[in-house]
């Protein structure tokens, strides 16, 4: 897993909305991207902010294990 304190390259990955963010409460808000070697997660309300990236494997156990629950 990566950390990122700032948004870097943000612009150039094609970001997605959760379809499991509520839009009736914007505080609830998840957006990810991926790219050839991670996937990226932010908060859509702040794009500019910090932003973890983690492989696209950990990615795939943390959706089943999600799915799952």
């Amino acid at each position: 897993m990566i950390s990122e304190t700032s948004a870097g390259d943000a612009a150039k990955l094609e970001w997605v909305k959760s379809s499991y963010s509520d839009s009736s409460n914007s505080n609830e808000c998840l957006e990810v991207a991926t790219a050839p070697d991670a996937v990226h997660v932010r908060d859509s309300k702040n794009v500019r902010g910090p932003r973890l990236a983690v492989t696209p494997t950990a990615w795939a156990g943390f959706a089943a294990y999600a799915a799952a629950h």
